[in-house]
């Protein structure tokens, strides 16, 4: 699949499914199951390589789990993939040849985080045919400068957000995530975007949602309050992903003890 098939999807209305994935056979199961995008995420130091934060996750890790997620899918499903910390700060150039890397193990689309400050790498990369997801919000390769907490709740932040959202749209953004903030923000900043929204604590008026996979079937020990386990009286695998992906088309997920 590619992008233009992708957003013509969100265009006319039809919610989008996301969940994390980091191998072969999780991507098979995702995409028989209805799941419109596979995200590898750098949440793969955390959920597979069991550190305490994304940051220790390297570019040739994520270029190996895209490739093993790349194979799964077969051409049947979105890819996005991670620019991992450290991959691609530094400079425009940096950041296209990691995402290079990422794009050549079969990722369609490269995600990274930060607002102003990223808008001339978004405009370098998409500039020259890598198509781009936005993050903002809730930042994890931030969590040493913000801790794992909601974020925009004031005014001056939520407007700033705002402004990133629509700066990083203007310089190419084909996607944009918004993690951790106010429902009611998330709301308007997605209606104020062409490019559709992906949320993960932001409530139910984005136009999309995405879950880590392991968060999803009841894994994860300590699961943060915007997850749902779905794994809980499906039976199987299968059966949980098929139940988040009808739960987020009909927008009975996420519901309001999941939002902030």
């Amino acid at each position: 699949m590619f992008l233009p098939q992708l957003l013509a999807r969100a265009e006319q209305g039809e919610k989008l499914c996301v969940l994390t994935c980091y191998d072969a056979s999780f991507a098979r199961v995702l995409v028989d199951n209805g799941i419109d995008v596979l995200l590898v995420g750098d949440s793969l130091g955390m959920t597979v390589q069991g550190h305490a934060t994304t940051l220790p996750v390297t570019l040739e890790q994520m270029a190996y789990h895209t490739e093993a997620v790349a194979r799964g899918v077969a051409g049947k499903a979105f890819v996005v993939a991670d620019l991992p910390f450290g991959a691609y700060q530094k400079s425009p150039a940096q950041a296209f040849d990691a995402s290079a890397r990422l794009m050549a193990a079969g990722a369609n689309m490269v995600k990274l985080e930060g607002g102003a400050v990223m808008l001339e790498t978004v405009h370098f990369l998409t500039r020259r045919g890598i198509p781009v997801c936005g993050h903002l919000g809730l930042l994890p390769q931030s969590v040493n400068a913000t801790g794992y907490r909601a974020q925009a709740r004031e005014a001056g932040a939520a407007a700033q957000l705002s402004r990133d959202a629509a700066d990083l749209e203007a310089a190419g953004a084909g996607m944009l995530v918004l993690e951790s903030i106010p429902s009611a923000l998330a709301e308007a900043v997605s209606r104020q975007l062409a490019m559709p929204t992906i949320g993960i604590g932001a409530g139910p008026g984005c136009d999309g949602q995405v879950l880590v996979l392991q968060d999803l079937l009841g894994l994860t020990a300590k699961p943060p309050r915007f997850a749902r386990d779905f794994m809980r009286g499906a039976g199987d695998i299968a059966a949980a992903i098929r139940a988040y992906v009808a739960a987020v088309k009909t927008g009975e997920f996420p519901g309001p003890e999941h939002a902030f």
